[in-house]
């Protein structure tokens, strides 16, 4: 089992970076960058390739929409030579609200534009000459614009022709194409003891029909993690808040993914009542209606034994990579106990 954690968006970069330096020398092995509408996720890739030696860096997501295929594929083997062959492009589609919302595009076609994606990028890492013919089309057509537009091919000679691709997938399909053609999965909320139930028959199609050369399907799990019993409160506020605001407000009514998937998870009524809540600016008021079952199932939060179970739990249902925020006196010391746990 391998070590991740997700980096925060909102603080101060270059603080955010020096966390991550003292991270890896706890043993953390690849942390994941998010882009929002924040700061964007490759400058700050870019930084932590000068400043860290190990780790692996992962985008944790670029959303497709927002970016080209071929820019996505440049941006992907330019940290990776940057940064020695240890590139991670974790994909997504985001939602409506952020990318109509904030860049202005046309939320369409989201599973086929995933695949496209996949499909451009690793051309461009083999430097193919890009030519492709589905949503995107490239070169764009005589017929459009200008009509000069001509093949070309990466002019770098990438470290690595196969960057690993992640992606973070919610739906039925889009898990099911991610079993197929993706090297590894970005989950939302993992519950181990559900995992198989909700995702089973989407992760076995793709499985069937899985490329060649990819491995095994690497999937991330874990939650918020604290083991001292001083911490457990604050883990705890800190693991409603954001499923809160997941769950109740990442979407709108009857489109929100993360919604539907606590939903699958056994608990329609409560997915419901924190989405009302939530919709409502009754923020705290949804965060205290997540179940407690749900919240401590899905987090790592409690004495040493207890966490530990929960790890095996993860491990038994396939989680490759445990994915942890660390709260504690000593988050770096955290990261350190956990690394001997699972090596």
């Amino acid at each position: 089992m391998k070590l991740s954690m997700p980096i925060t968006y909102a603080g101060d970069p270059v603080q955010t970076v020096a966390q991550v330096v003292a991270a890896e020398k706890a043993g953390l092995d690849t942390a994941w960058v998010a882009e929002v509408y924040t700061f964007d996720a490759p400058t700050l890739m870019g930084y932590l390739a000068a400043k860290t030696e190990t780790v692996e860096i992962g985008s944790g997501i670029l959303p497709i929409y927002s970016r080209t295929p071929t820019l996505i594929g440049m941006t992907a083997a330019g940290l990776d030579a940057l940064s020695g062959g240890r590139a991670v492009l974790g994909l997504g589609v985001s939602g409506p609200q952020v990318i109509e919302g904030w860049h202005g595009v046309p939320y369409d076609k989201p599973l086929t534009r995933t695949r496209e994606v996949i499909d451009i990028c690793r051309a461009v890492w083999r430097r193919e000459v890009v030519e492709h013919q589905g949503v995107y089309t490239i070169p764009l057509p005589k017929d459009q614009g200008t009509g000069l537009g001509k093949p070309l091919k990466l002019i770098n000679h990438p470290v690595r022709d196969r960057i690993p691709i992640w992606v973070a997938a919610l739906g039925e399909k889009n898990v099911e194409l991610t079993a197929r053609k993706a090297e590894g999965w970005l989950p939302f909320m993992v519950l181990p003891e559900k995992l198989r139930d909700v995702w089973g028959a989407a992760l076995d199609a793709g499985t069937a029909e899985r490329e060649p050369g990819l491995g095994p399907l690497q999937i991330n799990g874990g939650g918020f993690l604290a083991l001292e019993e001083d911490y457990f409160g604050h883990a705890e506020a800190a693991a409603r808040g954001t499923a809160a605001l997941y769950v109740g407000g990442m979407g709108a009514r009857g489109r929100n993914f993360y919604n539907t998937v606590v939903q699958r998870y056994g608990y329609p009524d409560e997915a419901a009542l924190v989405q009302d809540l939530y919709l409502d600016r009754k923020q705290a008021e949804a965060a205290a209606a997540l179940p407690a079952d749900l919240i401590s199932r899905s987090n790592l939060i409690g004495p040493p034994g207890f966490v530990k179970e929960r790890i095996a739990a993860l491990r038994e249902a396939g989680i490759t990579h445990l994915h942890v925020t660390p709260i504690g006196s000593d988050p770096v010391k955290l990261l350190e106990q956990v690394k001997e746990w699972i090596s």
